[in-house]
């Protein structure tokens, strides 16, 4: 038993102190990628950490594949009068929840793929909202579970083949929200779904030299048009006439005063996640996750993870009362 507890003690305490240091070490030894001749597809550029990625990594000299919903809207346009000339930032039609979209960015890539080949998929298009669970129909749910989940299912195996071939990189954009939820569980379903995901693909591919990294961003509400403040007017009408026999009005405005407050925290610096989207691209020993979050949200995700579920939900019932 003592033997037991000792070895316990090493893998939970011991090692993981002892990886960041070894991981970094590592990560100096080796060279940085050279970015230029090789192609990435980023979905989610409209707006957003896909927008601020993309500029980044053109900046950087990749050959940049920007998957927009709306490749004629004001985000698009936008995205190519910042990137200026070149031609190495190539704007296109990208809806995730649609199988014919993907095909033809496909072959769009292949059309236009540089002479290193394909580098990265990142999969960045995602939504989200606020609501109960009871307040939501179901169509609510598959759309996002289709946008979230499978949009970025949908990505990876259509560029599957390619990132086998080239040793490329995958990135997936999921969130802290993974771990807890605070009234957006529809949000919180879907990333940790994807992260299941992830996990899962991530050993598949180590065989193929094919490396996949998670972004787990706390609040950044300020720097992405993900999440809009929600009125309480608008929820209440979007509610189910059984649903306003349990609720009234008074509670729906104070849920949502309690969810806008907490936009109005978020991070205006998205600069910070992208800056771990491009290190998991470039790096030489690229993490799995990468947690780009203030120090009360790592507290979250830490209670989450060690204590009892019972802890986890007096915390959360706790802010929820506030």
């Amino acid at each position: 038993m003592c033997a037991a507890a000792a070895l316990l003690l090493l893998l939970v305490v011991v090692v993981p102190l002892l990886l960041p240091p070894l991981a970094r070490q590592c990560r100096r030894g080796a060279a940085r990628l050279e970015p230029a001749g090789r192609a990435v597809l980023i979905t989610g550029c409209d707006s957003g950490f896909g927008h601020l990625l993309a500029l980044r990594l053109h900046r950087l000299g990749f050959t940049v594949f920007a998957g927009c919903l709306c490749a004629g809207g004001d985000g698009a346009r936008r995205l190519q009068r910042e990137a200026g000339g070149g031609g190495r930032l190539r704007v296109l039609q990208l809806d995730v929840t649609r199988g014919r979209d993907v095909s033809a960015a496909k072959e769009l890539v292949l059309r236009q793929l540089p002479d290193r080949g394909f580098w990265g998929l990142v999969n960045n298009a995602g939504i989200s909202t606020f609501g109960e669970t009871g307040w939501l129909p179901m169509e609510t749910y598959e759309k996002f579970a289709n946008v979230n989940l499978l949009g970025s299912i949908r990505t990876t195996l259509a560029f599957l083949p390619l990132l086998r071939k080239y040793k490329g990189r995958i990135v997936f954009m999921s969130s802290v929200i993974a771990y807890f939820t605070l009234g957006n569980g529809i949000y919180s379903m879907t990333k940790a779904a994807i992260e299941k995901f992830c996990d899962a693909l991530r050993l598949e591919m180590k065989k193929f030299g094919v490396q996949v990294s998670i972004i787990q961003p706390g609040n950044y509400a300020r720097s992405t048009k993900i999440q809009p403040p929600l009125s309480a007017e608008e929820i209440w009408s979007e509610l189910s006439e059984e649903e306003k026999t349990v609720y009234n009005k008074e509670y729906i405005q104070e849920r949502a005063n309690f969810f806008n407050s907490i936009l109005s925290e978020g991070s205006p610096n998205g600069g910070e996640v992208v800056d771990a989207m491009v290190d998991a691209l470039t790096s030489p020993a690229p993490k799995a996750r990468y947690m780009v979050a203030k120090l009360k949200e790592k507290v979250l995700v830490f209670v989450c993870a060690f204590f009892p579920t019972a802890v986890m939900d007096s915390v959360l019932s706790c802010a929820l009362s506030k």
